[in-house]
């Protein structure tokens, strides 16, 4: 482990994005392992593309540390359409959120990433933290991509000239209660558990974009808040995060098709986006993180509340938590 510090668990914690699939499991772990003084704020809290907002709110919550999860997410199909939309969005929250979060004297801030961070490094099955800047992002999520490499970039200069303390989460696919449920342009599993619920209300087939093969790792969002933990007690600079259990995306269809009995028929007009997209995870492995939600379990339980909550459940097109 590197730069292991000691956390105060009745120090102040911030979490932007508070209101969305990985903020709510979040703030769960943290109270779970002692954490007093939780602050979860969303969208409706602050528009964190405004800097003068982001630095009143600050001044009033004044943390200690900062889980940084806000961010306009979409999926492959959304990154692609709103190119320009998704740059500029997040480069304002993220440049805010870390600029004032610094001003404040924040201890720590740990900020999630994306694994689109990477190039494509064809031929090789495992990335590396230090491979982010050989190359440039798959085009596909390039806009997302370098809204991202700008915040490691920001961090690295703030710890650089400043000495604040920080971690970049390189993360994989996400999952679980509580995501964005967006059947054209969402993450891969909750479009999928839309789909498929839809389908078997409706008596019909699910298309699916693509061919299945495509290979990622997907981490239910417990898991996730967990390793985001571990890399606050643990861990500076950038760092991946993960399960370490690869799936091709065809395991979860098939796992939604076991569960709902639907019909699929798969649309190979449609991209697949990175082939193979997984992380060493020896870094954040060193902090004794093990993932305990396997891919079928996670699915069960994200299919199984969607079920239960889909009227109220997020289908938002530019989710800004």
């Amino acid at each position: 482990m590197q730069n292991q510090q000691i956390v105060d668990q009745h120090g102040r914690v911030l979490i932007t994005g508070g209101t969305g699939l990985v903020g709510r499991a979040l703030q769960t772990v943290l109270a779970e392992q002692g954490f007093t003084s939780v602050i979860p704020i969303g969208s409706k809290d602050c528009d964190l593309r405004d800097g003068g907002a982001v630095q009143k709110m600050f001044a009033e919550v004044q943390p200690k540390y900062v889980f940084h999860l806000a961010a306009r997410v979409h999926g492959i199909g959304g990154n692609m359409k709103y190119k320009s939309d998704i740059l500029f969005d997040n480069v304002m929250i993220n440049t805010n959120v870390v600029e004032f979060a610094r001003r404040a004297g924040v201890t720590k801030i740990v900020a999630m990433g994306s694994g689109c961070v990477y190039p494509e490094l064809k031929g090789q099955q495992e990335l590396f933290e230090d491979q982010v800047w050989i190359g440039p992002p798959h085009p596909s999520e390039d806009s997302y991509a370098h809204s991202k490499r700008l915040m490691l970039a920001q961090l690295s200069a703030a710890k650089e000239q400043y000495g604040q303390s920080s971690a970049f989460v390189i993360s994989g696919n996400l999952y679980g209660p509580h995501d964005s449920f967006d059947v054209e342009e969402g993450h891969v599993i909750p479009s999928l558990v839309a789909k498929f619920f839809a389908a078997a209300q409706q008596g019909k087939s699910v298309k699916v974009w693509g061919s299945g093969v495509a290979i990622r790792d997907f981490t239910y969002c417990d898991d996730t808040a967990s390793a985001l933990i571990a890399i606050l007690r643990n861990l500076e600079g950038p760092i991946n995060m993960g399960s370490g259990m690869r799936h091709p995306i065809r395991d979860i269809v098939e796992t939604l098709q076991s569960l709902t009995q639907v019909p699929v028929e798969w649309d190979s007009s449609k991209p697949d986006g990175q082939l193979v997209r997984y992380y060493n995870l020896d870094k954040l492995e060193s902090t004794g993180f093990k993932a305990k939600v396997n891919l079928a379990e996670g699915v069960r339980r994200t299919y199984e509340w969607y079920a239960a909550n889909w009227q109220t459940a997020r289908p938002t097109k530019s989710e800004k938590a």
